[in-house]
C-alpha cells in the first residue's frame, strides 16, 4: 500500500514539475508546429459516415507556415480536382465541373466541408487559435508513458470566432489527443479524437482522427493519413489561385 502511495506522490510531483516548466501558450504553439511543420505534404483518405450511407474520398494536402494550406481531392473520379486554398485567413474553392474559383465568405467558414463533419476552417488548418484565444492549463495527467496537458482556450472579446471555448488534450510529444469545441452556451458541440498515432518523417503524428457531433454519436468523419513529409521544398506558385484552378 505504502509503495503505491509513494509512487502516486512521485507521479503527481513529476506532473506538476512538467506543467510548471511550460506555459499553455507554449503547448498550443508546439502542437500547431508539430502537425504543420515549416512546410508539409500529406496524402490521406476521408470517410464520411451517416446512418444510411457512407462515402470515401482521397486527397493531397500541402501547408506552408501558419497561414497557407491547399487541399486537393484525388478520388473518387466524380470529385477529383476539387480544391480548397487558404491563404492569410482567406479561402477559395474550385470545382472542375463548373470551372469556377469561388471565394468562401467569412460567414461560411464554420460550414461543413464537402458534407463532412469538418468545417471549412478545420480543413484550412488555420492556427488563429494561437493569437485569438487566451490559453490556460487546467489539468494534466499521464497516459501511455506520456504527460498530457489539458488546455482551455477562451477567445478574446474582439476575436471573430464562433466558439465559446475550445479544450485540447495535448501530449508531451505535441500530438493533439482530443480537441473539444464548445458553443457560447457552454455546451460541447463536437469533438475531434485521435484514434491512432504513428511516427512519420521523424515525428509522432495523429494518423487516424475522427470528428463527431456530441448530439449524433452514430455520425462521424474519419481522416486517415497514409503519408506525410515535413520541411520540404514546395513550388513557389503552389498556394495561388492559378494553381488552384489549373493544377500541374
Amino acid at each position: 500500500m505504502w509503495k503505491s502511495v509513494v509512487a502516486g506522490a512521485v507521479l503527481l510531483c513529476s506532473a506538476t514539475a512538467v506543467s510548471q516548466e511550460i506555459t499553455a501558450d507554449d503547448v498550443i504553439r508546439k502542437a500547431m508546429d508539430n502537425y504543420r511543420g515549416l512546410t508539409s505534404h500529406g496524402q490521406m483518405s476521408m470517410t464520411i459516415h451517416r446512418q444510411d450511407w457512407q462515402r470515401e474520398m482521397a486527397m493531397n494536402t500541402w501547408t506552408e507556415g501558419d497561414k497557407r494550406t491547399l487541399v486537393r481531392v484525388t478520388a473518387p473520379a466524380k470529385d477529383a480536382g476539387n480544391g480548397t486554398l487558404s491563404v492569410d485567413g482567406n479561402m477559395w474553392t474550385y470545382s472542375p465541373k463548373v470551372n469556377r474559383v469561388i471565394k468562401v465568405p467569412a460567414s461560411m467558414m464554420s460550414q461543413n466541408w464537402m458534407g463532412s463533419d469538418f468545417s471549412n476552417k478545420d480543413v484550412s488548418k488555420d492556427t488563429d487559435i494561437i493569437d485569438q484565444y487566451q490559453h490556460q492549463l487546467v489539468g494534466n495527467y499521464e497516459q501511455d508513458g506520456h504527460h498530457v496537458f489539458v488546455i482551455q482556450s477562451i477567445p478574446h472579446e474582439e476575436a471573430a470566432v464562433v466558439w465559446g471555448k475550445e479544450v485540447l488534450h495535448i501530449r508531451d510529444d505535441w500530438v493533439i489527443l482530443e480537441h473539444q469545441f464548445w458553443d457560447q452556451d457552454d455546451t460541447r458541440v463536437k469533438t475531434l479524437r485521435t484514434l491512432e498515432i504513428r511516427e512519420m518523417d521523424g515525428r509522432n503524428v495523429a494518423t487516424v482522427i475522427r470528428m463527431g457531433k456530441e448530439d449524433a454519436t452514430d455520425e462521424w468523419t474519419e481522416v486517415r493519413t497514409t503519408l506525410v513529409d515535413f520541411d520540404i521544398e514546395l513550388p513557389e506558385n503552389l498556394f495561388t489561385l492559378s494553381n488552384l484552378r489549373n493544377p500541374r
